[in-house]
């Protein structure tokens, strides 16, 4: 796909992944709409790149289509949704006082996996309807799973399952919108430098990078904003999950 003047939809892009995946797309000639919760620092990112701002829950059904509509009003027909929204809430199923209570399980995977799909079913459903590109293409998908679907730690059953759950439904959804020339593709992160990372103290950030068999540091945001654009630019890649991770393996914690 040639990303000069299309539309792009990054969720969660105010900060992290999803800022360096903006700023990338931006690069690429992409007109893109932030989605973030956090309005405020959603709009000092679109301000750096010349794009839009619109707050959205994108675990919300009608929200998240009146924060697609926007979108489309504002950048134009989107033809790239990448999908950075997410939490990583920690959790044991039983703790120290019991059994975790549900709604936190429930909340995870309401954001990480429902959220996703959300965001797939109302922009795949505009996508479809758009004229064909290059190659017969409309389109291009592409989630957020971890490392934590293939080999999640104590402490991350919810996290764990939810972003399996991203990896699982990449081909049936690339095999479903396949006759419309629309692809859909998962990065899987390991250990990146993003907010979440941040907020540990420096050993432990410089730790967890030591455990990365190469390159033996944290990833950078651009690193995976790279693959994201990549995977818009190259037809081939479809129904895929690939693994950003420097050859990690994650222990059991």
């Amino acid at each position: 796909m040639d990303l000069k003047g299309v539309g792009a939809i990054v969720t969660g892009g105010a900060s992290g992944l999803g800022a360096a995946t903006a700023r990338a797309l931006t690069a690429g000639g992409a007109k893109v709409a932030i989605f973030d919760m956090n309005l405020e620092l959603a709009e000092q990112t679109a301000r750096e790149i010349g794009g839009v701002a619109i707050k959205c829950d994108v675990a919300d059904g009608p929200g998240g289509e009146a924060a697609v509509q926007e979108a489309i009003a504002k950048v134009g027909p989107v033809r790239v949704l990448v999908n950075c929204a997410g939490v990583g809430t920690p959790m044991k199923a039983v703790g120290k006082d019991g059994p975790v209570a549900l709604e936190k399980f429930i909340k995870v995977v309401q954001i990480n996996l429902i959220g996703t799909f959300n965001m797939i079913r109302l922009v795949a459903h505009h996508m479809q309807q758009q004229p064909e590109m290059a190659d017969k293409e409309r389109g291009c998908i592409i989630n957020t799973a971890s490392v934590a679907a293939f080999d999640g730690q104590i402490g991350q059953p919810a996290y764990g399952a939810s972003k399996a759950g991203v990896h699982g439904m990449t081909l049936p959804l690339a095999r479903e919108f396949a006759s419309f020339g629309i692809r859909v593709c998962t990065i899987a992160p390991g250990l990146f430098g993003t907010p979440m990372m941040f907020a540990l103290p420096p050993e432990a950030q410089e730790s967890l990078g030591k455990s990365v068999p190469y390159p033996s540091r944290l990833g950078r945001p651009e690193e995976y904003a790279a693959l994201a654009r990549h995977i818009c630019e190259n037809t081939m890649l479809n129904g895929e999950t690939i693994r950003l991770d420097g050859a990690l393996r994650m222990a059991p914690r």
